[in-house]
């Protein structure tokens, strides 16, 4: 007979279940949150009723950026699913390049809430080498 299995479901609560995995978590205020782990960027997570927003800040790219470069970073969005880039105009001084991301909070498995950080720390890494195409020009 083969081994059957059967699944299980808990509830836990979001900084701890984090920091369980590994996580760095500060509440920065009005529900953000800035989540590190090891040497990767960190994550800003807000939440605003049902929805968590995710964003990780690559910085101001308007002294070298092109039309190239965003025709570049709007390409590889279709590689870096189901994150995206866009640019944090919060501060018009200061336009920021940033990864961007969503979930609902209803039904948000573990597995879905860990998905969204290691598709970041992906994205991270491709823009880090487009951008660094850039910057030494």
């Amino acid at each position: 007979m083969s081994e059957i299995l059967i699944a299980t479901r808990r509830t836990e609560v979001f900084v701890p279940f984090l920091e369980l995995n590994g996580f760095v978590v500060e509440n920065v205020g009005d529900d953000i949150y800035k989540v590190t782990r090891e040497n990767e960027l960190p994550v800003y997570v807000s939440v605003y009723e049902n929805n968590m927003y995710f964003e990780v800040d690559l910085g101001n790219v308007s002294e070298f950026g092109s039309k190239e470069l965003y025709f570049n970073l709007l390409d590889l969005n279709t590689e870096i699913l189901p994150v995206s880039f866009a640019v944090n105009n919060s501060n018009p001084e200061d336009p920021r390049l940033v990864l961007v991301e969503s979930r609902m909070t209803v039904d948000l498995s573990d597995q879905e809430l860990l998905a969204v950080f290691d598709a970041l720390e992906l994205a991270v890494d491709k823009a880090e080498a487009v951008l660094a195409e850039y910057v030494t020009e």
